[in-house]
């Protein structure tokens, strides 16, 4: 299986449809307007509502959530859907928290999703941190995503999580070959914390890229939230700066609308 379909939904929100598999990523299906608290004093308010809704989605098999504490990437709509999905990943703490039918992972541990005629896929979590050193107590648990099936081309399919440029996502590159990256940009800032930032900016992706060496990459998490201080135009400004080995290798997706991706 090499071809897989993304549909961007909006901010982090993805759905990925592999050979009968459907699996979702952070759900977010609020309406845009209400303001959202992430504690400490921070809080972003939602500009732009989803692309589809969840009564446009498919029977899903899986949730990929890479945190469950934070309303920009697990909001009450997407909080509503999880029960009625196959299975939810998501970090240990977050998995506690949720209970029923979700499964917690910490980083470098795999499980398997597994389905009469479809192909098996081993899940496996890698490092995130979302904000500084030592902001886990304040920022909470996230992880990412490394999917791997069987006749894959160029490598594992890796959803990054709202994470910085970190040793943990540098070891990434180093264990595993990644053939498409979802990454989770926006350069998140909040005016109580200044200039500190919580998930990677587009100097961080054009760095993190050059050691990575991915086949694709699929920007997400950079729209439609307050908080989200680089949009797309910011991100193509630093891409136009890049090598051209690495601009070429970014792929926008259409926002509610499938794309095919080889992987």
């Amino acid at each position: 299986m090499t071809e897989v379909r993304v549909t961007h939904i909006g901010g982090p929100t993805t759905l990925i449809e592999a050979d009968g598999w459907r699996l979702l990523t952070d759900p977010t299906f609020d309406p845009p307007g209400d303001r959202y608290a992430f504690g400490w004093g921070t809080s972003s308010r939602k500009l732009a509502g989803p692309a589809l809704a969840v009564a446009d989605l498919p029977p899903i098999d899986a949730v990929l959530l890479t945190h469950d504490h934070h309303g920009d990437n697990l909001d009450t709509a997407g909080r509503a859907l999880l029960p009625g999905v196959g299975t939810v990943l998501t970090t240990l703490s977050g998995a506690g928290r949720l209970g029923g039918n979700a499964r917690g992972l910490a980083a470098w541990t795999s499980t398997r999703l597994e389905a009469p005629g479809r192909p098996t896929i081993d899940v496996t979590a890698t490092p995130a941190r979302h904000g500084p050193p030592l902001a886990r107590p304040v920022t909470g648990d996230v992880i990412g995503f490394a999917l791997r099936w069987e006749g894959q081309r160029h490598g594992v399919l890796w959803i990054s999580g709202d994470t910085v440029l970190y040793e943990g996502v540098r070891e990434v590159t180093r264990r595993l070959d990644v053939g498409t990256a979802l990454l989770h940009l926006g350069s998140v800032r909040f005016p109580l914390t200044g200039p500190v930032r919580y998930t990677m900016n587009a100097a961080q992706a054009v760095s993190l890229c050059g050691e990575l060496r991915p086949h694709t990459v699929l920007p997400v998490h950079y729209e439609g939230w307050g908080h989200f201080q680089e949009g797309r135009a910011a991100i193509e400004a630093e891409l136009a700066d890049a090598p051209a080995d690495i601009h070429d290798r970014f792929r926008w997706l259409p926002t509610g609308k499938g794309a095919d991706v080889t992987v």
